[in-house]
């Protein structure tokens, strides 16, 4: 309880221009290129949730990365929306090198997919608490471990969709877009 209220959170190294433009603007079937050209994913500063959530839908974080994805790791790049279970989910993926950024429900989390507390999703949930997740990628599946200790949310491809798991066992399968939808 003392971790989740009382804590200080990181200290914020988002990029302000993020928030500049709205994220909701931009084409999510136009993926960047990740063919080494330009930015590496440590050249980038990592990204936190502004306050208690954000307002406006930010920039992608990542557009300017370019590294490929690291070995083993697939490509869940994309904006997703819930088409079954939990319906209307919507959350957008970025991804280059070993590094993710999911945008979703008013929250930002940036991470590696190493599996550590340390380069983890450090951030806000829901209700403004902390959190420290590890983000592991094993058989395909990108799985959440809040504190390291459980899993919370799990993804992974199916053909063409995304499934995401979710704690109680539920599962959401989710479809591609382009842009985020009017409302």
């Amino acid at each position: 309880m003392v971790y989740a209220f009382l804590l200080p959170r990181p200290l914020d190294t988002t990029d302000p221009s993020i928030f500049l433009k709205d994220g909701k603007t931009v084409n999510y079937c136009v993926l960047p290129k990740l063919d080494g050209s330009a930015k590496a994913a440590d050249d980038i500063p990592k990204a936190y949730t502004p306050g208690c959530g954000y307002s406006q839908v930010p920039m992608p974080i990542l557009a300017e990365c370019s590294e490929p994805l690291a070995e083993g790791i697939v490509d869940m790049r994309g904006l997703w929306h819930g088409v079954s279970g939990r319906k209307g989910f919507l959350e957008r993926i970025e991804q280059c090198g070993n590094r993710v950024v999911v945008t979703g429900h008013n929250l930002i989390h940036d991470f590696r997919l190493d599996g550590t507390l340390r380069n983890g999703a450090r951030d806000v949930g829901p209700v403004c608490e902390n959190f420290n997740s590890a983000i592991l990628f094993r058989d395909e599946v990108m799985t959440f471990r809040l504190f390291n200790l459980f899993d919370t949310v799990s993804r992974r491809m199916d053909g063409e969709d995304m499934i995401f798991t979710f704690v109680d066992g539920g599962e959401t399968r989710a479809k591609r877009m382009c842009k985020y939808p009017e409302d």
